[in-house]
């Protein structure tokens, strides 16, 4: 892990992360993650031809430059979700603020139409649920 106070270093730092996916090609890929205290959810996407899959994230050090990233900003206005588009050997971040965050529309929503926006109407793949074995556990 990037030890840092550089936010720039940190999206490289998750960008190298996301990369680490070596069963399916690094890009295009789009990470959208929700962060709050206590909480980060991250969903990875690859856009694969006519289709688009969900990756189960596959590096435990991923939530945590999240959260990294996350606890950099200063004061009240903190950004909640977070997209990280891989596209052409480059990465694009937009920071959702909770003031275009409509409260009656759900996260999953949010995250679909994003994946829509980057990758067009196609289907998203989801892979099976893992067994218990298999989740990961974070210390918070």
């Amino acid at each position: 892990m990037v030890a840092t106070d550089d936010p720039e270093e940190l999206l490289n730092e998750i960008g190298r992360l996301l990369a680490e996916d070596r069963e399916y090609p690094s890009e295009p890929t789009l990470l959208y993650a929700q962060l709050d205290h206590n909480m980060i959810g991250e969903s990875i996407f690859k856009e694969l031809g006519n289709q688009v899959l969900y990756r189960w994230p596959v590096n435990e050090r991923l939530p945590y430059a999240l959260l990294d990233l996350w606890e950099l900003q200063e004061g009240k206005n903190r950004w909640m979700e977070l997209e990280y588009l891989v596209r052409d050997g480059r990465f694009e971040v937009a920071y959702i603020y909770p003031d275009a965050i409509d409260p009656n529309e759900d996260v999953v929503e949010r995250r679909a139409r994003s994946v829509r926006q980057h990758f067009g109407e196609k289907p998203i793949i989801y892979p099976p649920w893992p067994s218990e074995d298999d989740v990961a556990e974070y210390g918070v």
